[in-house]
């Protein structure tokens, strides 16, 4: 389940289908990844084809990173108090 979000405009995208600051071409593919972070219980069921999964490292370690297109990606932590994605963000990553 995802329980908090980074980024405002993925949140209002996600709860209220809100796409005015989202880049049109990435609506589906934020979709998948947020319907997919939704029934996650481990960060590792992100690992899907296509989703280029990975755990971060240095000051971003802790968290994980799917990719979108190109250099935007959707990067997240893992709650240790339960199967919940936190601190969900769409960012340009490079």
């Amino acid at each position: 389940m995802t329980v908090s979000f980074r980024s405002k405009a993925l949140e209002r995208f996600w709860w209220k289908g809100e796409t005015r600051k989202v880049d049109p071409k990435h609506v589906g593919k934020l979709l998948l990844v947020l319907d997919t972070l939704e029934t996650a219980t481990t960060p590792s069921d992100m690992d899907k084809q296509g989703f280029h999964f990975h755990p971060l490292t240095g000051d971003q370690a802790g968290r994980y990173t799917v990719i979108v297109d190109r250099n935007w990606r959707v990067t997240f932590g893992w709650s240790s108090q339960g199967p919940d994605a936190i601190e969900v963000d769409y960012e340009d990553y490079h």
